[in-house]
């Protein structure tokens, strides 16, 4: 499995479109924290802050990871690989696992040179170093996992159809539902006494959570749920090829 993954890190890292996937990341966030002016940009703002960056990210992501996982299967069926894959000595969860965690590492390197936008402001504070840094801990995780779940989505996506295309709409229609969609859902009031437990199902409830610094327990219980749910309705997808 662990040849799997650095195959599949190797093949991310080989190929322009991580590097595309990361420099897009850090341009768009950089612009809208220092270049864009308005009341997203820290220099505007006044305050030594990443509120900016923990806002765009995960609009940025919504687009991003569903490009990056896109050929992750749609790739293998259309070349006609995929047999061949699933030839191997490994589990159906095991290929998908190693597929996952090379989207995951790259999204963990898109985020890491954000920590420079971190030292920016913590230079800038007045006094230097006075910034909220559990909070800033708590975001970083926060996001983290919201690219990890993205990530699962985008495999899943990817499992369905053999067009990258497809896959990709596919994924960013279900990244934005499982994002805000059910939040705005929960907004109408359409189910009384359920509107509250539609809205524990967002990403963005849990995400926002962790952005103010507490690590609770229930939203990390979420993330790794909302990823092992997709995971696993993509094993199942995988195995529908040997009921046809």
């Amino acid at each position: 499995m662990w040849a799997l993954i650095k195959k599949e890190i190797r093949s991310f890292l080989s190929s322009v479109i991580a590097y595309v996937v990361i420099a897009v990341f850090l341009l768009l966030t950089g612009l809208f924290m220092w270049g864009f002016p308005g009341s997203l940009n820290v220099l505007d703002q006044g305050y030594a802050v990443l509120d900016t960056l923990f806002y765009v990210a995960p609009w940025v992501f919504m687009f991003l990871v569903p490009a990056v996982t896109m050929r992750s299967f749609s790739e293998e069926k259309r070349t006609g690989t995929i047999e061949l894959l699933f030839t191997r000595p490994l589990s159906d969860l095991q290929i998908i696992f190693s597929k996952y965690i090379g989207a995951v590492v790259l999204v963990l390197l898109s985020i890491l040179p954000t920590l420079f936008y971190f030292y920016s402001v913590y230079v800038l504070a007045s006094p230097i170093g006075n910034v909220d840094i559990g909070g800033t801990i708590g975001s970083y995780l926060g996001l983290f996992f919201l690219a990890a779940g993205f990530a699962s989505v985008g495999i899943f996506s990817s499992a369905i159809s053999d067009n990258q295309v497809v896959a990709f709409i596919l994924a960013l229609f279900l990244c934005f539902f499982c994002y805000s969609g059910l939040d705005q859902i929960a907004s109408f009031e359409l189910f009384g006494a359920l509107d509250r437990f539609v809205q524990k199902l967002s990403i963005a409830e849990h995400y926002d959570s962790m952005s103010r610094g507490v690590i609770d327990t229930r939203d990390v219980v979420y993330f790794l749920s909302l990823s092992g749910i997709f995971v696993v309705l993509t094993k199942t997808v995988l195995q529908s090829r040997r009921w046809r």
